[in-house]
């Protein structure tokens, strides 16, 4: 009995606990409907639409259903990336008549049932790239009223509006002068040139030079540099794997100012020049892997060379020494399958700095620089087999370097010089006349390089930047295009290898130095 007593006290005490938990004040057991979101104080809504005016920035919540939203008169003048993302179901977007001057490129992310679309009476000048690209199903844009700058920027909307079935009304170019008042979209791409480029430092050689020599054997790519610290002759191989230069081989010599290579017969010879202890001649054998020296060259000619060219005539093989002492004499020595031998000694006297051997209507020439007169030109003579004194290109005097280049089957020199101003001439089918002046004080090398479509010239400099120009074709002339920090260089070389430019630079006083010619599309930034 007490038993059954105390199980039913037990039971009504439970249930006593339970209403009372149930039933305390200020709690609630009936769960609250959210709030739905009100009109924004500056926009007047109705069951699907929204209009605001003066708004201080785009607002973060409308009532639910808004499938049309205008803005007017807006306090803000930039839309950042996914502005209008909470409005997901929007259909017309009509931000009209403000100060509107920056969208982010995913400004309008989200709005995947878009149809409509106006920007139109804004302060906009350009638009960011693909700013509609994610919009499938716009079918109308407006951009009227705008101040569009025409440039390369702007580039992308004319190839967007070329292919897009979305109806734009017409829009005009407010700038620049040559685009002003035209109709977008009767632009095209080909309108903007868009495409430049820039040189940037790729290697480091921690070492100085004074000539830089590219060349092919074997399937590799090569560059030899002459050291004047050390004196030796350093070969550098380019790494497919690394993308580098990485050190290959040294040939030990006392005081090497060039080395340059050729490659006869599938057998490769390294003419290395020095300033002491005579020039020598080298040939790779591959077992092992190392350069013997083959012969010497004759020092009662070659007593201070400064440069060596080399080069196929008649299907015979050549190369030039330049000379720049007083008592010896600037000489070619040609290949007869055993060694070279010499062949015949030019300019004497002169202490030449430099020999360029260039073809002018099917005639062999050689323009030959020099620290003491004018550059002259020898002309090669079938009969004879030698190079006859021909003229003498221009009064100057300090041209320290001839090279040639070619722009449209069109031939001209550039004379490089040091205390003056250095010459552009044009081939004239009789003579060389002087078409342009480039500044070039301390200047001790020039190169004429192209890279695909662009042809480029390098001045090099001891006292300052030296400055990268690049041919215009529409005046004919080199306009400036890069200044370079580079100390005293004293030669350059191209190489392209692995669909990469690059331009190595021998510094007399600082670093070796490699940059890479790096494409730049401005229209897709």
């Amino acid at each position: 009995m007490l038993l059954e007593l105390g199980s039913r006290w037990l039971r009504l005490m439970f249930v006593s606990v339970v209403c009372l938990c149930l039933c305390l004040p200020g709690e609630s057991y009936t769960k609250k409907a959210p709030k739905v979101p009100r009109c924004p104080a500056t926009c007047s809504c109705t069951k699907d639409s929204a209009f605001c005016v003066d708004t201080k920035a785009i607002p973060k919540s409308f009532p639910p259903g808004i499938i049309s939203l205008t803005m007017v008169n807006a306090a803000f003048t930039t839309i950042p990336e996914g502005a209008f993302s909470h409005l997901h179901l929007l259909q017309f977007l009509f931000i009209e008549n403000n100060d509107i001057q920056d969208l982010s490129k995913y400004t309008f992310r989200g709005l995947k049932s878009l149809t409509h679309l106006s920007l139109s009476n804004n302060n906009l000048q350009q638009l960011p790239r693909d700013l509609f690209k994610h919009l499938d199903i716009l079918t109308d844009l407006d951009l009227r009223g705008n101040s569009f700058r025409c440039d390369c920027k702007i580039k992308w909307l004319v190839d967007w509006m070329e292919k897009t079935n979305t109806s734009v009304p017409a829009i005009y170019c407010a700038s620049p002068f040559e685009f002003q008042g035209r109709r977008i979209r009767d632009l095209t791409p080909r309108d903007f040139n868009c495409i430049t480029a820039d040189f940037a430092v790729y290697e480091t050689f921690p070492f100085h030079s004074v000539s830089a020599e590219s060349y092919e054997f074997s399937g590799d790519q090569f560059v030899a540099f002459a050291q004047p610290d050390s004196g030796f002759c350093t070969l550098y191989i380019w790494d497919h794997v690394e993308m580098i230069f990485r050190r290959f081989h040294n040939i030990t010599s006392r005081s090497a100012v060039y080395c340059k290579p050729v490659v006869i017969n599938n057998t490769l010879y390294m003419v290395v020049a020095q300033l002491f202890g005579g020039s020598h001649i080298y040939k790779w054998e591959e077992g092992p892997q190392r350069f013997i020296k083959i012969q010497d060259i004759d020092t009662n000619r070659v007593r201070k060379p400064n440069f060596v060219d080399t080069f196929l005539l008649d299907d015979e093989w050549y190369f030039v020494v330049a000379d720049s002492s007083k008592a010896g004499s600037t000489s070619i020595y040609r290949w007869n399958s055993n060694g070279f031998y010499s062949h015949q000694s030019l300019h004497p006297w002169h202490r030449d700095t430099h020999v360029e051997f260039i073809d002018v209507g099917g005639k062999p020439h050689l323009i030959l620089s020099s620290a003491s007169q004018p550059p002259v030109v020898y002309q090669w003579n079938r009969n004879q087999k030698q190079f006859a004194f021909h003229s003498i290109i221009t009064e100057l005097a300090d041209v320290q370097m001839v090279k040639h280049f070619w722009v449209r089957k069109v031939l001209y020199l550039c004379l490089t010089r040091f205390i003056g101003d250095s010459k552009i001439l044009r081939w004239e089918g009789q003579r060389f006349v002087e078409i342009q002046t480039l500044p070039s004080r301390g200047s001790m090398a020039v190169y004429p390089f192209t890279v695909g479509p662009r042809q480029y010239l390098i001045l090099g400099s001891d006292f300052s930047f030296s400055r990268v120009y690049l041919w215009d074709d529409l005046t004919q002339r080199f306009q400036p295009f890069q200044e370079l920090n580079m100390r005293a260089p004293r030669g350059f070389s191209l190489v392209s290898v692995d669909k990469k430019d690059i331009l190595l630079a021998a510094s007399f006083k600082g670093n070796t130095l490699a940059y890479q010619h790096l494409v730049v599309d401005l229209s897709a930034k």
